[in-house]
Order: C-alpha cells, then structure tokens, then sequence
C-alpha cells in the first residue's frame, strides 16, 4: 500500500471517530438550543461561495452538537465544559481569515455566554448589529480588516467586561460615543482606517487604557484629553488643530505618533519630558518651533524623530546630542537656517544612522565629518544653501538657487 493511500485512510478513519463519539455524546449533554441555532444563522448569513472546503465554516456540520465534537468537528468554536447536565454554552468564536463573504446576523446576540469574538480579514459588510451590547461577558472584540459600515452601535458601550476592541480598516462612520468612557476595563482602542469623524470626547474615563489608534479618519479639533496610562498613541492622518498641551502629562508613553493634521505651535519641552518616548513622530503638522531639553547622564529613551514637513525655524537644535539613545533625525522640508552645528559631525561616527536635513536653509560649510561620511549613515542635505563640493559623497544632490538663499537665510 502507498504511503499516501495510507495517509488517506488514516484521516478517514479519524473522521468517522471523531463523528462517531461526537452522535455518542449527544445522547448526555448538548449545546444550548440558542447558541446552536445562532450558528446556524451565523452560517446562514455568509455567502457559500465564500466558503472553502478548508475553511473553519466548512467544518460546521449541524446534524452533530457543537461544543460536544472535537477534531476537525466545528473548528473555531470553543465551549464550556459543564460538570452536571447543564447545557454547554459557546465562550469564543475565533474565525479563520479565508475571505468570508456576508453579514453579521443579529443572531450573534443569543451567544450570551461569548467572551471572545474574533472575524478579522474576512469581506463582511453591513452594519455591526445592535444585539452586539447582549453579549455583557465579551472580553476581546476584533473585527479588522473587513468591509463593515455605519456606526459603532450603542450596545457596545455596555460591554463593561470588554479589554480589547479592534474595529480597524473597516468603512465604519460618525463619531466615537461619548458613553465609551465607560469601558473601564479596556486596555486596547482601534479605530484607525475608517471615515469617524467629529470631535473626540474626554477619554480619561478609560483609565487603563494602553493602546489607542485613531489615525486615518477625520476627527477634528483639538487633541482629547487621555487616559494617563497610555504606551502607545496614533492619531495620525487626521485634522486635529490647536496644540500639544494634552500629552503633556502621559509619562508612560513609549510611542506617539500625530504626523499629518494641522497642529501648531511649538513641540516644546513638555514633549521631549516624556522620558519613556522611543519613536516620536510629529512630521506634516503647522509646528514653528522645537525646544528638546538638555540632557545629562543617561537621558531619553528617544530614538527616532520624525518632524519633516512643518514649518520650524530658527536654528538646528543643539541639544538633541545629549540624547544617547538617539539614532534617527529627520528634520527634511522645514525653514531651518544657520550652519549645521559643529557638534553633529561626532555622531555621524557614533550613535546617529540617519540624519535628513534636506530642503531647508542651511548655510556654511559642512562640519568636517559630514566630509568624510561613514557609508552606513543615511545623511541627507541637498536643496539648502550649504558650501558643498560635489567632490564630497552627500553633495551629490543639488543646493538652492542663490535667488532663494539669500532671501532666507535670516528666517
């Protein structure tokens, strides 16, 4: 006999063990009548042709009880494991990302007993059903990755056991409700690739809260005022306007991006006072000036800049060197003038990998180590007003006309 004769034997003899115990045990205990027929109707509401033979929903068979199979029996489902007669309940419903064509049948609101609701990277469309708020013992929430619209429905506002919501790169729309501060055990927010808009509410209420994403929509204003406990923070691709006054205070912050909205004003150093800030990115905003403190001894944790494409003046800032952890600048497409200081050339050969200096007006002669450039330091300086032989390596890309320098080198 041939191996894979062999092969196919075995896995059909497992299937009709695995069905055979799962006709077996429906004669004990079943799964509750509500969250069978929910499957059902979960099923039901998703385009068959969508459906592959591999697929989790291809291994739904309805002529066995759910949560009482095992094996290849009804994959992506768990259950509870009752220790009487009761019924077993379904606790997780964990999709694979196969493509699923359809809806969300409201039907999902007799899984009472759900606590983990996963259908990322699928193509399901229509509104998120209201029923949605009768499942009170949801913990995780992700939806990703898929085609939904309309609004966040109210009834996820009472989820107050919810820890992780991820509605991100939908279609959804209109404004964050305000009665989500009420989620006071949510650790995890993303909302970003959607088309919300609106002004954000007060989301100090989610004072757990370690990840919040709302980049790419429209919301507009000034920045929210945010939970203090904050690691990470992406409001980029937005319209927020006004100034960085409100994150001033998240010292646990470790990543913040708010690149491309219409910010103003200076990045001061109440910013640069957030020790545990490692990539900071303020690039395409309306910021005039930038003020990094000085540090001694082991510094910031900083170790990426982004501020390319504001509008900062004045001259390059000096103390940015005594920031250890520092590797990567990009200051490209502002209105910097005056010599590049003297005292960056040294760490070209030490801790810097990337300098971009790029379309501004700089002036002066290079410092002596920009002159001898260590290949494996990106450095970018063309389109200034600098004296740059084209003998010298990072020359090669052009500096302004003398038209445009001399009416800018005293911004």
């Amino acid at each position: 006999m041939s191996k894979t004769m062999h092969t196919k034997l075995l896995s059909l003899l497992y299937s009709t063990i695995t069905i055979i115990l799962c006709l077996i045990s429906q004669s004990q205990s079943k799964t509750h009548e509500d969250d069978t027929n929910a499957l059902i109707e979960i099923k039901r509401a998703i385009d068959p042709n969508s459906v592959s033979q591999s697929s989790f929903l291809y291994s739904w068979n309805f002529t066995l009880d759910p949560c009482e199979c095992t094996g290849s029996v009804f994959l992506g489902i768990l259950c509870t494991l009752p220790l009487d007669n009761t019924s077993s309940r379904v606790t997780a419903l964990d999709l694979d990302t196969i493509g699923y064509e359809g809806f969300l049948t409201p039907a999902i609101g007799n899984l009472t007993e759900l606590t983990v609701l996963n259908l990322n990277n699928n193509k399901f469309r229509g509104p998120l059903p209201e029923s949605l708020g009768n499942l009170r013992k949801l913990i995780r929430i992700t939806m990703s990755s898929n085609f939904f619209t309309g609004t966040i429905p109210q009834g996820i506002t009472q989820l107050k056991n919810l820890e992780h919501l991820d509605l991100s790169r939908n279609r959804l729309s209109g404004k964050i409700p305000e009665e989500i501060t009420g989620l006071r055990s949510l650790t995890y927010l993303s909302l970003s690739r959607n088309g919300f808009a609106g002004r954000t509410p007060d989301l100090t209420g989610i004072w757990q809260l370690g990840t919040l994403d709302l980049s790419f929509n429209q919301f507009y204003g000034n920045l929210p005022i945010l939970p203090i406990r904050l690691r990470r923070l992406y409001l980029s691709h937005n319209i927020f306007s006004g100034r960085l006054t409100p994150l001033k205070g998240l010292m646990h912050l470790k990543w913040l991006d708010i690149s491309d909205n219409r910010l103003s004003g200076g990045i001061t150093k109440d910013i640069f006072y957030l020790h545990g800030v490692v990539h900071l990115n303020v690039s395409y905003n309306r910021f005039t000036m930038i003020d990094p403190v000085k540090y001694s001894g082991d510094g910031p944790m900083l170790q990426v800049l982004e501020a390319q494409g504001n509008q900062l003046k004045g001259h390059l800032p000096l103390n940015l060197v005594t920031y250890r952890n520092l590797t990567s600048i990009n200051f490209a497409n502002n209105q910097f003038h005056g010599p590049i200081p003297e005292e960056y050339g040294p760490m070209l050969q030490g801790q810097w990998r990337r300098l971009l200096l790029d379309l501004n007006f700089l002036s002066g002669k290079l410092p002596l180590e920009f002159r001898h450039n260590n290949t494996k330091v990106t450095v970018g300086i063309s389109n200034n007003c600098l004296v740059c032989p084209t003998s010298v390596a990072i020359c090669r890309g052009a500096q302004r006309p003398v038209t445009e320098c001399m009416g800018e080198q005293n911004l």
